[in-house]
This record gives structure tokens, C-alpha cells and sequence, in this order.
């Protein structure tokens, strides 16, 4: 299996900022994507931000030009850099990473979730 850490989440002010991080471990060969999502009470969870192995990344429109994705590929670290937050950016954030991880003699797809990290954005 792979195993998602996720911390840094956290109460802040309106305009403040978080930085959160999400450290996969595991028998993994290599990680294809990872990335962030929220959901927030009575809503579905949805993307915020995504980081492929190519380096190539996609946000969510309310994010954009506030939150920085960025990943450490020797510690299959990804981090969201979070400023100027809002009240609506508080929800359970999830961390996701999919690719391939060794399995006996083998290896196999795997899309694995973090247990969420709550941010609070509120005065």
C-alpha cells in the first residue's frame, strides 16, 4: 500500500496563509499526480490543485493566483502553498497521489487518499 501524511492545516484569519504538505510512503516505483482537494459541509469534494510527473499542474478558478502546488520528488513530498485566504477556502483538504508502487514480484496502479487536514479560514 501507500500511505498519505498530510499536515499543516490549521485556524487562520481572513488573509492569512498556510502552507500544507502531504508525504506518500510505501513501496512506491513512481507517482503519476498528486494533488489537493476540499470539501467543505453540504458540498462535494472538488479540486484545488494538481501536479503531474511532467511538472505540469491545474487549478481550481477560485484558487487561482492564491495557491502554489509544488512537489519534492525525493521525499514524494507535495506541498500547497495557501495565501489570501478566504472564509469559503475553509473545508477538509485531501491529498491524493496515484501512480504505480512494487508489489511482490510486480507492480500495480494505485490511487491513494490522505485521512484530510482541516482549514478553518475565519476572524
Amino acid at each position: 500500500q501507500v500511505q498519505l501524511v498530510e499536515s499543516g492545516g490549521g485556524l487562520v484569519q481572513p488573509g492569512g496563509s498556510l502552507r500544507l504538505s502531504c508525504a506518500a510512503s510505501g513501496n512506491i516505483l513512481s507517482i503519476n499526480a498528486m494533488g489537493w482537494y476540499r470539501q467543505a459541509p453540504g458540498k462535494q469534494r472538488e479540486l484545488v490543485a494538481v501536479i503531474r510527473s511532467d511538472g505540469s499542474t491545474n487549478y481550481a478558478d477560485s484558487v487561482k493566483g492564491r495557491f502554489t502546488i509544488s512537489r519534492a520528488n525525493a521525499k514524494n513530498t507535495v506541498y500547497l502553498q495557501m495565501n489570501s485566504l478566504k472564509p469559503e477556502d475553509t473545508a477538509v483538504y485531501y491529498c491524493n497521489a496515484n501512480g504505480h508502487l512494487i508489489s511482490g514480484s510486480f507492480f500495480k496502479e494505485y490511487d491513494t487518499w490522505g485521512q484530510g487536514t482541516q482549514v478553518t479560514v475565519s476572524s
